[in-house]
């Protein structure tokens, strides 16, 4: 009898397409419905009364005004089904108002996933004790894969989510390295960390200090916007042993002839994707030329020896093989990539408004005096898409008298200097930033990230996203977004269809590609 119940419920599942599993506890049946199946269901039980109601399992992952489009953890969507979008209909105007929120699957985000010791990866003692006295004591994972492969003369394409320890992952190698070396007394640097803002070069600069303070290796950032005495006196004076660099700052440098880049063991491109883009392409494809990238580990060796190269980012950089193509063999790279690279955060509540461009403003106030009121000495990041809109938002809280720090790439250096930190220490609690404060920068402090205007690529709304939640922090984050353009609803249906699906976000780079030879493409034509 129950095995001809059981054959008959099995027939039934597959014909609905639904799952079939035992209960351990009872050994009773349980079936698993599709949403489709699920929301027909409950359709026909408000037209049948007395119908039975499907329950629906697990967390409420989003949440919505219209019931019928909410979605719990439990529910399952199809590899190819297309789920049903809160977001499918907000290209029409008559959708302003709407909003959906992809709700926190738990409360704090993951501690760093930390495995042996550093005494396990052959580390010079002198190292492994710099590293005791600011009390790291265990590497993480991506620490763990970086620093072996570095060691071992690869070069490293290095992907991982926001606070995971990158910065380490290629530092720690580089200061292993240069302390097997003998002391150099040529001024040219020997170690080259590039970077895309004078924030995120003076960040790196500082945690270099303090590991290499007791052990007699010298650091210098050098930056832009300063004027050319600036840049000249930091290649003045003893050996440079590693050198941060923005990249527009280091072209004069090397043009003035006040560099060599010659002599150097390790190059970094920190926060690549930014590198690799349209603002600093030219510029990173210029330095590398003037450049001895190794291929293979032999290259390292010998008085004509080349240079490693190293590439960090939170998101997989799109055409790093066009650039590199010409300085090294794409086939010596080594890629490491987080298995959450791309998702997005379990951990962060993500708040989605369909507004009128005009509404924008209120909507703003309203949260930052909310935020003000109930959570004092939190911060928050308020992202605009340009220099002009960060002003005249500025402006605007002015009048309402609200604190605020204004930070984006066209401030005077002198202005500039500092905003960051400033904000890091607590002393406002509230900046208003172009994407220049969304790569890379430690913001523990930020439970708050609003995108004002909406970010143009997914890259950008990872990184803006990423300025909460991170490891270590215990804040409730929430990152808001105002969707007011056509073509800001394109990315949110691709945002709102991955939280459903639980995937990553699509169109993302995920390999090196080597690239497209036009003169190949020009003979194919021809034939």
């Amino acid at each position: 009898m129950h095995a001809y119940c059981g054959s008959n419920l099995r027939a039934w599942s597959l014909k609905l397409g639904c799952f079939l599993r035992y209960s351990t506890a009872s050994n009773l049946p349980v079936i698993q419905l599709p949403i489709r199946t699920q929301q027909y269901l409950e359709s026909r039980g408000k037209q049948r009364a007395g119908a039975v109601v499907v329950p629906r399992s697990g967390k409420l992952l989003i949440s919505t005004r219209r019931r019928e489009l909410n979605q719990f953890s439990g529910e399952t969507c199809g590899l190819w089904q297309q789920p049903p979008l809160v977001s499918r209909g907000w290209k029409h105007r008559e959708s302003r108002g709407d909003y959906f929120a992809i709700n926190r699957q738990r409360e704090h985000g993951p501690r760093p996933e930390t495995e042996g010791s550093f005494q396990s990866l052959s580390l010079d003692p002198r190292l492994v004790s710099a590293l005791d006295s600011l009390n790291i004591n265990t590497p993480t994972w991506i620490q763990k894969r970086a620093i072996p492969a570095l060691q071992q003369g690869r070069n490293v394409l290095c992907a991982s989510e926001t606070g995971s320890g990158k910065t380490l992952a290629y530092l720690i190698p580089i200061v292993h390295t240069l302390l097997s070396q003998t002391s150099d007394p040529s001024t040219d640097p020997r170690s080259l960390i590039l970077v895309p803002s004078r924030e995120l070069g003076g960040q790196i600069t500082s945690v270099a200090k303090k590991l290499c303070a007791q052990l007699g290796l010298s650091v210098r950032f050098v930056g832009g916007g300063h004027g050319r005495k600036a840049i000249e006196k930091q290649f003045h004076g003893d050996s440079l042993d590693i050198l941060v660099a923005t990249p527009g700052a280091l072209l004069k440098a090397l043009k003035w002839d006040k560099v060599n880049l010659s002599n150097l063991h390790y190059v970094v491109l920190d926060e690549a994707d930014t590198l690799f883009d349209d603002t600093f392409c030219e510029l990173i494809e210029e330095i590398l030329m003037q450049t001895q990238i190794a291929s293979r580990a032999s290259d390292l060796e010998g008085i004509d020896r080349k240079a490693q190269l190293a590439i960090i980012g939170a998101t997989f950089p799109r055409g790093v093989a066009k650039i590199l193509n010409k300085v090294t063999d794409l086939g010596s790279i080594e890629t490491i990539k987080s298995k959450r690279l791309h998702f997005l955060m379990p951990h962060v509540q993500q708040v989605f408004k369909r507004l009128k461009g005009l509404n924008k403003t209120f909507e703003l106030l309203e949260l930052l005096k909310k935020q003000v009121a109930e959570k004092p000495g939190k911060g928050v990041l308020v992202f605009c898409n340009n220099a002009s809109t960060v002003n005249w938002l500025g402006y605007i809280l002015d009048d309402h008298g609200i604190k605020h720090a204004r930070l984006h790439a066209k401030m005077p250096a002198d202005i500039r200097s500092g905003i960051f930190e400033t904000f890091q220490k607590g002393q406002c609690d509230i900046l208003v930033c172009t994407d220049i404060a969304s790569r890379g920068l430690d913001s523990l402090r930020v439970d708050t990230v609003v995108n004002f205007d909406f970010p143009p690529t997914l890259e950008d709304y990872l990184h803006r996203a990423g300025r909460v939640g991170r490891l270590g922090s215990e804040n409730q984050s929430v990152v808001v977004s105002f969707v007011t353009h056509v073509w800001d609803v394109d990315l949110v249906q691709k945002i709102e269809t991955a939280a459903r699906k639980r995937s990553s976000l699509p169109g993302l780079e995920t390999r090196i590609k080597d690239p497209v030879n036009s003169d190949n493409i020009i003979k194919e034509q021809k034939v």
